[in-house]
């Protein structure tokens, strides 16, 4: 590996809460020295100024989606994984609503070893890229990580073998559905304990959802959308915490989406239940006022909030009540997103765009610190996997993201790694681009 110096590079390190302008010497996937200044460096090595640089440790995804295998036109393995790294991330993981689903163990495997294709395409430097000259050079591909269905088929109705998806190498255990059957959650709570892997549930309750795409509020009236009431999911949320409570089996909730939400899980927390949350980074930016656009990527689920929810959202995130950004990547094709609405498939792609746009929007404004955005895209989210996260200090394993936060440039077909464009921002100038990633 080649011996990198970054010279006087914004450090961000939320492990050790560090930000300040400082020298990083990377040699051979550690790094060797970190300091104010290092003015003794090898001959042969690389220097790099990092005057407005940003560096902090590699992101992490706690869930999105993979179109490979069963809707390659969508995405590919190769495609999401260079789309991630473009995007600043370095350790992905993917919910198993594949086709076939990842419920059981040929699937992991299969996916594993296309995993590790994909780290040999790397190394020989075989990636393909956008058309346009202007990208970057994809940054080293991210760690491959996969979600275990726990039911057969997602369907939620008979239990996958769990013991043999964990033995597989599954990171932890989802279906990223609903569920309607919360006697079934308990027997999966129960179960799962011992197997000390995490597990994922996103809470909603469809009888309540119906037919809505939007949330209920004055927007839903004034657009003359059908609407999803809070309730649809803060009643799956209430319900599942009482499980949690009785059964002490640590959870993960996703895609959390109110203020009321966020006032259940916060006073779950403070009674000690085990429970980790997400929302996703759209539900941070946008709200119902977005959709008067009626742009198809748009129609999420969980639907955007009022502005209400996005203000109690973000303050969560800020204050830990929700521990991590999620980007919850769902590629489609243009012909499948580009009907009315409310007939689009719900879904957005984010992850070449949430680190720029999130950076842009609560950063540079003053709403968020640098480590308060950074330890929700990484530092918290590898916790809530069960998994160490990255730090920079010497001798420590170069897991690491240099981001621009000034370069600016085109969300544009030609200028993403992910096949699909299914995103509000299309065709709009961004300002912040990843630069490189180690892993």
């Amino acid at each position: 590996m080649t011996s990198e110096l970054l010279q006087q590079v914004r450090v961000l390190d939320p492990v050790s809460g560090t930000d300040q302008i400082a020298d990083v010497l990377i040699d051979n996937g550690y790094i060797s020295s970190f300091a104010r200044h290092i003015s003794e460096v090898p001959n042969d090595i690389h220097i790099r100024d990092g005057h407005g640089l940003v560096l902090g440790p590699g992101l992490v995804d706690l869930y999105s989606h993979s179109g490979e295998p069963g809707f390659e036109e969508r995405e590919t393995l190769s495609s999401l994984l260079q789309a991630a790294a473009a995007g600043g991330f370095t350790r992905i993981s993917i919910l198993p609503d594949t086709s076939p689903a990842i419920d059981n163990p040929a699937v992991v495997a299969q996916l594993q070893k296309r995993g590790g294709k994909e780290e040999m395409r790397k190394t020989e430097g075989i990636n393909s890229s956008p058309a346009s000259p202007a990208s970057p050079t994809p940054p080293t591909l991210p760690l491959l990580q996969v979600w275990g269905a726990i039911t057969q088929d997602v369907a939620g109705k008979q239990m996958t073998e769990l013991i043999d998806l964990a033995a597989a190498g599954v990171i932890g255990f989802s279906d990223g559905q609903p569920w309607e059957n919360f006697g079934l959650v308990r027997r999966v709570l129960e179960y799962l304990q011992p197997l000390r892997k995490p597990v994922a549930f996103w809470c909603n309750n469809r009888e309540l959802m119906g037919n809505g795409v939007m949330r209920e509020g004055p927007d839903a009236i004034r657009l003359g959308l059908p609407f999803v009431p809070d309730t649809a999911e803060t009643s799956a949320i209430a319900a599942l915490l009482e499980l949690v409570t009785v059964t002490s089996t640590p959870v993960h909730i996703m895609r959390v989406s109110t203020a009321r939400s966020v006032e259940l899980i916060a006073s779950a927390k403070s009674r000690g239940v085990p429970v980790t949350a997400s929302t996703t980074w759209m539900h941070l930016l946008l709200d119902t006022q977005a959709i008067k656009s009626y742009a198809p990527s748009l129609r999420l689920e969980p639907p955007l909030g009022n502005p209400n929810d996005v203000v109690a959202l973000r303050q969560a995130v800020r204050t830990g009540v929700i521990d991590a950004i999620a980007i919850d990547h769902r590629p489609y094709t243009y012909e499948e997103k580009t009907v009315a609405f409310a007939e689009a498939p719900p879904g957005a792609i984010g992850y070449e765009l949430a680190l720029p746009l999130l950076w842009q929007h609560l950063v540079e404004t003053g709403e968020f610190t640098a480590l308060e955005l950074w330890k929700a895209l990484s530092t918290y989210p590898a916790q809530c996997l069960g998994q160490k996260p990255s730090a920079i200090a010497p001798d420590e394993r170069a897991e690491l993201t240099l981001f621009d936060p000034q370069q600016t440039w085109k969300v544009e077909k030609q200028n993403l790694y992910t096949l699909s464009s299914n995103t509000f921002w299309l065709g709009q100038q961004l300002t912040g681009r990843v630069v490189k990633t180690w892993r």
